[in-house]
């Protein structure tokens, strides 16, 4: 896939929601100085690679940045790729081949000593099973390249952190177990399973849980010298196993692993913003996007975050969506009719404050 390192400018439908006033001090619209603001850090050389793309009432705003040679480019969506883990777990739900209120071990009989026996497959959608975000050996794992299923056999045998569903707790390894459940009850590993039954429902073409038919270099660099430690981050021991190797490019980790683009995104962030029961219910499409964690210390859907915290300050409480670690972050507020989605190459804990939070300000008050 070619590269380049200037800024391309796409595709920027207009609607009048995307036209507020001027920036005070120039001429810039919102949106104008949102796509100021990402190139400005591919200017300084802190920004490899984006794009932004935003969209409300049928009319879409679409840039790319830096090495993005256009919007169509493929980025490794990190946590992004919960959503479509559940998405699946969703799928056979509405099909009556699995229960949410279930508990996990009538999945995996395996998974019942102590306390596990009282995990349900919605705690584990909701962060609330009591696993942890990783497990201790994740490092050791990826650096002698396991198997997923090592991952997985790890996972049934990690001790609880808390009872379940007493508290939140992000834990990617609660969506782990529940693409395993998927590959039990259908026999066909999770990226194979979202290729056939989700991906080509809504129209992700470009979209794949692990590399699917891509190959390394058709996919967006990470900038992993950015990277947290348990992605090989500082490490240049790590560079066959980090962010941009072919082993975990390759993995499909289905709470990390998936490839997509941003009109992929979106189109998937506007299937549960106008649900029509294509993909599911439009009823379980709704109850991905709401509450089901009452009482507990946050706010979550089923794999869903929930607004406002984490996006956009003008989002409303009703926004849905979710970030990734390798610098990414999708959402979408019914109170707007908007969706807004950030793909980057620089990881979140830099571009966070410098891209992903501004930027997501900018578009949401840019369309009250």
């Amino acid at each position: 896939m070619k590269r380049r390192s200037t800024l391309a400018i796409l595709t920027a439908g207009w609607c009048p929601g995307f036209r507020p006033a001027p920036v005070s001090g120039n001429n810039a619209t919102p949106m104008e100085t949102a796509a100021q603001l990402i190139q400005k850090q591919v200017a300084a050389g802190v920004l490899e690679s984006a794009v932004l793309r935003v969209h409300r009432g049928g009319e879409t705003f679409e840039r790319a940045f830096g090495k993005a040679a256009s919007g169509e480019a493929v980025f490794l969506l990190a946590s992004i790729s919960k959503t479509l883990t559940a998405a699946g777990v969703m799928v056979l739900m509405d099909r009556g081949e699995l229960r949410l209120e279930a508990p996990v071990m009538t999945y995996l009989p395996e998974f019942s000593e102590g306390a596990r026996k009282d995990v349900t497959l919605e705690h584990l959608l909701t962060h609330t099973s009591g696993l942890p975000d990783q497990l201790p050996e994740n490092n050791e794992l990826r650096r002698r390249h396991a198997p997923l299923d090592d991952f997985v056999q790890g996972a049934l045998r990690t001790p609880l952190l808390f009872p379940p569903g007493t508290r939140y707790h992000y834990q990617s390894m609660g969506l782990l177990l529940a693409g395993e459940v998927v590959r039990r009850v259908t026999g066909l590993p999770l990226a194979d399973f979202l290729a056939r039954e989700v991906f080509p429902v809504l129209g992700m073409r470009n979209t794949s849980m692990g590399l699917g038919t891509l190959r390394p270099e058709e996919t967006v660099r990470c900038q992993t010298e950015h990277a947290a430690p348990e992605a090989g981050g500082g490490d240049v021991t790590a560079r066959d196993w980090d962010w941009n190797s072919v082993y975990w490019r390759s993995l499909g980790a289905p709470w990390g692993g998936a490839h997509g683009t941003a009109a992929d995104i979106d189109r998937f962030l506007g299937s549960f913003l106008h649900p029509e029961g294509k993909l599911m219910r439009v009823e379980s499409a709704r109850r991905m996007t709401e509450n089901q964690t009452s009482g507990l210390n946050a706010r979550r859907g089923l794999g869903f975050a929930l607004g406002p915290e984490g996006f956009g300050r003008e989002c409303s409480a009703r926004t849905f969506g979710h970030g990734g670690s390798t610098g990414t972050l999708a959402w979408a507020d019914p109170e707007k009719d908007l969706t807004c989605v950030i793909l980057t190459s620089l990881p979140s804990q830099v571009s966070g404050p410098l891209i992903l939070h501004p930027v997501s300000d900018l578009v949401a008050a840019a369309h009250p």
